[in-house]
């Protein structure tokens, strides 16, 4: 068994001198950056991996390679199984062939992973990704407000932007260990601004859906790109990364923050366009109080299903609760965007006590200004033992299940990702242990949900392939993925003459 881990100044087969091997590695690194390529770098300090040399395919990433995590605190989220402390998981072709001590996997290259917890990668659940070019740019004044700014932004986008902005969601997720994410694209004013958001999110090797949308500022009685829609369905197998990416609708519903009410037969015609062609539909519904019976009015005119994911969902009636569950819909929020914007607290365990699938979403960093999944996780837990003024109203494993194996089961995806179990797909992220901000090991749900942050997060793996190692991402070159998105918008602002 090659092992190519190095954790904590462990030895390595063949017990080779700790500063002369760091030194050949970074050396090695060096090597790799310098010359544009970040694919490969052996990392140091907890987790040590060289992804298959030559693999960094267009759309696929680094290749799938066969890995013996060993070692670590495994938190499978199988409730059946539970945590494992000292224990191993075994992936080869990007599936977990085992996760148990003491696994034998002859020729698996080894990643050390003690001192880590090792964990499903988190699922988000709905994210215009697009506008993350506008981070931070939600300001103080009603004219710079969010609607306004992704409006007035969005109506100067050209194809290059929606590339520059997914892409550097991308980059943002995997550093952060989500690998799986619900691009809700509701600016696609070209069938070739589609094609280049779905460009970005294939190149980047994440699993997730893309959800096809209307543009900003789109007329409230025309439909959506339908023909255009359908020509991507049609040649889905084009765009889908072997299988990683999924397309669905991002439906406008009954209203938009941006448009305001929607007319009857555009909506209708959109979201029956999305059912013949077997797509899911995922729509904001009910998300201030003054756009409150929005589910209702979905539900009276027939038009929930377990289908379609409701986001937001702040104000709810007891009713409306009932035909979530019966219809079998599932339900996205996102607090960190939900208390900045004002809607309210989302009733976080109203639609858990009900049965219904829940998952947490990032929104837009428009908004929330990051993507950290593990802040996410913290004022999804505060903000629900606040409302309901009970220290112990939603416990921190629960809430960790809202980010991985309830966020994978509200996306239809839980058969796939979200636990650690044999025969699922290797979609997983390590922690490390020994940061500062954590440093010492006690209740893990409770170190992640309180604790941790993105800068914790050693290795990121999707499908079998290595997005992040040591700490640094590999098949995505951050200093580009800046530089291009700042340049972008240089040029967006220049054009929308905006501050």
């Amino acid at each position: 068994m090659a092992q190519v881990g190095i954790g904590g100044g462990h030895d390595v087969e063949g017990r080779m001198g700790g500063d002369g091997l760091h030194a050949r590695v970074d050396a090695r690194r060096r090597r790799l950056v310098g010359g544009g390529a970040a694919l490969g770098a052996l990392a140091i300090g907890g987790c040590a991996a060289i992804p298959d040399p030559g693999a960094n395919l267009p759309g696929a990433g680094p290749a799938r390679g066969e890995w013996l995590l060993r070692g670590g605190y495994v938190m499978t989220m199988e409730r059946s199984v539970g945590d494992l402390a000292g224990a191993d998981v075994h992936v080869r072709d990007g599936v977990i062939v085992a996760v148990g001590r003491a696994l034998q996997a002859p020729g698996a290259r080894v990643i050390d992973a003690r001192d880590m917890i090792v964990m499903p990668g988190m699922v988000e659940t709905h994210w215009h990704m697009w506008n993350t070019l506008l981070r931070s740019m939600s300001l103080d004044e009603k004219k710079f407000g969010y609607f306004p700014t992704a409006l007035g932004l969005g109506r100067h986008y050209v194809p290059g932007d929606m590339y520059a902005g997914t892409r550097l969601a991308c980059a943002e997720a995997i550093h952060s260990g989500i690998t799986f994410v619900h691009d809700w694209c509701h600016n696609i004013r070209t069938p070739t601004h589609a094609r280049e958001n779905l460009r970005a999110l294939s190149e980047s090797g994440l699993r997730g859906r893309f959800s096809y949308g209307t543009m900003q500022g789109h007329p409230v009685d025309q439909t959506m790109d339908l023909a255009d829609l359908e020509r991507l369905r049609a040649d889905w197998s084009r765009h889908d990364a072997g299988g990683r990416l999924a397309l669905g609708i991002a439906w406008r519903g009954v209203a938009t923050g941006g448009t305001g009410a929607i007319k009857a037969e555009a909506s209708r015609r959109d979201i029956a366009e999305a059912r013949r062609l077997g797509l899911p539909v995922s729509v904001h519904l009910n998300n201030s109080r003054a756009r409150a019976g929005g589910i209702a009015q979905v539900a009276k005119d027939g038009l929930l299903g377990p289908d379609l994911q409701a986001i937001h969902a702040v104000w709810v009636t007891p009713e409306e609760v009932r035909a979530l569950v019966d219809s079998r819909a599932a339900v996205s929020i996102s607090p960190f965007t939900e208390l900045r914007i004002g809607f309210g607290v989302p009733p976080t365990s109203t639609f858990l006590q009900a049965g219904i699938p829940l998952g947490l979403s990032v929104d837009t960093t428009a908004l929330s200004g990051n993507a950290d999944m593990f802040g996410i996780m913290k004022v999804t837990q505060n903000a629900e033992n606040a409302r309901t003024e009970n220290e112990f109203q939603l416990p921190a494993r629960r809430v960790l299940e809202l980010a991985t194996i309830e966020g994978a089961r509200s996306m239809g995806m839980a058969d796939r990702i979200g636990s650690l179990a044999a025969g699922k797909r290797a979609d997983l992220i390590m922690v490390d242990t020994r940061a500062i901000n954590l440093g010492v090991f006690t209740d893990p749900a409770h170190l992640l949900v309180e604790a941790a942050q993105p800068g914790n997060v050693d290795t990121v793996m999707v499908d079998g392939r290595l997005l992040k190692s040591g700490g640094r991402l590999t098949a995505l070159d951050p200093a580009r993925v800046v530089a291009d998105a700042r340049e972008s918008l240089a040029a967006l602002r220049k054009r929308a003459n905006w501050w």
